[in-house]
C-alpha cells in the first residue's frame, strides 16, 4: 500500500495520458469513421448509389489499415508520426497511430451497422420521394442510432487496450506505467494497480455506453 501512494503522481499521470489519447482518437474516429462508412455502404455493388470499382479500391486499403497489428502500425509510421507531431515517443506520437487505426476499424462497424437495418426503410423512403441525403440523414442514421452508439462503445474499448500496448515504445499512461514499474522494477503492486485502473476504465465506459444505446433504442423507449 505505501508503495502506491508512494506512486500515485505516476499514476494519476499515467490515467492523464490514457484519457488524453482515448479523447483524441476516438472523436475524430467517429467523425472521420462515420463518413468514410456510410461512403462505404451507400457505393457498395447493391447499395443506394453503386460504384463497384471505387468501393472495392477504398474497402482494400480499409481492409490493409485494419489488418495491421497495432505495434507494426505505430513502428511503421514513425517518419509520418514525427512529421505530425514533432516526436516518435510520447503520448503525442501514440495518438497518430491510434487515429488511423481507429478511423477504418470505426468505419466497418458504421458500415455494418447501416446494412444490418435492411432495405425495408430505404425503400419505404425512396418511394416517398426521399433524395439520397434525405435517406442517410433522416432514415439511415437515425434507425442506426443505437448501433452507433454501441460501435463507438466498442471501439473505445478497443482502443484503451491499443493505448496500453503503446507503453512498450515509451507512449505514457497506463501500459507504460505498468512496464516501467511494474516489468522493470518488479513492482507488482503497481502493476496491479494498473490493471485495476483500466478494468475499472473499460467496465465504465461499457456501462455507460450500453446505458446510452439502450436510451436511444426506440424500440425499448416507444
Amino acid at each position: 500500500m505505501n508503495l502506491i501512494i508512494e506512486r500515485l503522481p505516476e499514476i494519476n499521470q499515467a490515467m492523464l495520458e490514457t484519457f488524453a489519447m482515448i479523447a483524441v482518437a476516438i472523436p475524430l474516429a467517429v467523425l472521420l469513421g462515420t463518413p468514410l462508412g456510410i461512403w462505404l455502404f451507400v457505393h457498395a455493388p447493391d447499395g443506394l448509389a453503386p460504384r463497384p470499382r471505387s468501393h472495392a479500391l477504398v474497402s482494400g486499403v480499409v481492409n490493409m489499415i485494419r489488418s495491421f497489428p497495432f505495434l507494426i502500425l505505430l513502428i511503421a509510421i514513425i517518419p509520418f508520426t514525427r512529421f505530425v507531431v514533432g516526436t516518435s515517443v510520447g503520448t503525442a506520437a501514440v495518438i497518430v497511430p491510434l487515429t488511423i487505426n481507429a478511423i477504418p476499424y470505426f468505419a466497418r462497424l458504421v458500415e455494418q451497422n447501416i446494412t444490418q437495418l435492411g432495405s425495408g426503410a430505404v425503400e419505404a423512403s425512396r418511394a416517398m420521394g426521399a433524395t439520397r441525403a434525405q435517406i442517410i440523414r433522416n432514415v439511415l442514421l437515425v434507425d442506426a442510432k443505437p448501433g452507433l452508439i454501441g460501435s463507438i462503445t466498442i471501439t473505445t474499448v478497443s482502443f484503451i487496450s491499443y493505448s496500453a500496448m503503446s507503453g512498450l515504445v515509451g507512449g505514457g499512461g497506463i501500459g507504460d506505467l505498468a512496464i516501467r514499474y511494474g516489468y522493470y522494477r518488479y513492482e507488482t503492486p503497481t502493476m496491479i494497480a494498473a490493471i485495476v485502473l483500466m478494468v475499472l476504465l473499460v467496465t465504465l465506459v461499457q456501462f455507460t455506453g450500453t446505458r446510452l444505446a439502450r436510451a436511444s433504442d426506440r424500440r425499448i423507449t416507444a
